[in-house]
């Protein structure tokens, strides 16, 4: 197990799955405006955010993959010493192919944007994410399941961090982004507020090309997001995509039938970094109208 050196006022361990971490407060008020008392009187700064943005980190061996050891960050608001600890929401991220949970913090710098997001006024909620392999976020032939171990292993230890279970965002890019629109509509959490996608990796049908995402036609028609839509209705949803991606088309033809309004939509970018940091912003003001 590892701790960030950023956050160590409470240490907790989730029983049975050796979570360990440096707990994070998790709900705020809106800072008020600053209003002039006169027309002809001078405007003083607007108030400095009470919110300091921290990490803590660790990592476990989860039921669900094999033995294989499972890091995972936590990204939280904290108020100053002596502020009341409140009970955040959590968005929870999900990775891309090849990569792992540093992606949100290292590839997306989100801490950053999550931190221009409170100082700005926005609501606040913790972001997290964990180590999903490259398994696209579901059951496969080999015996994993992160779906699972999300459901049952990393959101539950979230709320013994101090996140509020009952108000849980979900988003993702690319394989995660997949994962994302799969696990929402699915069900399988019912505290699940909001999701945003970033570039999903959907299609509309199986070909043998999609062996490393699903395990044959039959796997495919049990996660199959575009039959899935109809299951999002009452859900608020963000999918957005970069004009220059290969994926363009097929999340055009996803977000053409999604039931209910849908925001984000499409921009010039590719499939990378730059773009997903570019929409981060947007995409965390979605999250904080949705959760907070």
């Amino acid at each position: 197990m590892e701790e960030s050196v950023l956050s160590r006022r409470r240490l907790l361990a989730l029983a049975g799955i050796g979570l360990g971490a440096a707990a994070l407060p998790a709900c705020t008020e809106g800072i008020p405006p600053v209003e002039a008392s006169s027309p002809a009187a001078t405007v003083p700064p607007a108030a400095a955010s009470p919110w300091t943005v921290r990490t803590g980190t660790g990592s476990f061996v989860s039921a669900f993959r094999r033995g294989v050891v499972s890091h995972w960050s936590l990204t939280a608001p904290e108020l100053p010493p002596g502020g009341k600890p409140p009970e955040l929401p959590v968005a929870v991220f999900l990775h891309g192919l090849g990569s792992s949970h540093v992606a949100l913090l290292e590839g997306l710098a989100a801490h950053e944007a999550l931190q221009e997001h409170v100082d700005a006024g926005g609501a606040p909620f913790a972001i997290a994410a964990v180590d999903g392999g490259n398994t696209w976020w579901h059951h496969r032939a080999d015996g994993s399941d992160t779906q699972s171990m999300l459901v049952t292993e990393f959101v539950p230890f979230l709320g013994s961090q101090g996140c509020d279970l009952g108000r849980i965002g979900l988003f993702g890019l690319s394989m995660g982004g997949f994962g994302s629109l799969l696990l929402a509509s699915q069900g399988r959490l019912p505290g699940v507020r909001a999701v945003a996608a970033m570039s999903p990796a959907v299609w509309a049908s199986y070909d043998e090309g999609m062996d490393s995402a699903f395990d044959g036609p039959d796997d495919f028609a049990a996660h199959d997001v575009f039959a899935l839509r109809p299951r999002l209705a009452a859900l608020p949803k963000r999918i957005d995509c970069g004009t220059g991606d290969d994926l363009a088309a097929t999340v055009r033809d996803y977000r053409a039938d999604l039931p209910g309004t849908v925001e984000g939509g499409f921009g010039p970018g590719g499939h990378d970094d730059t773009y997903w940091r570019s929409i981060l912003p947007e995409v965390f003001s979605f999250l904080g109208r949705n959760l907070g």
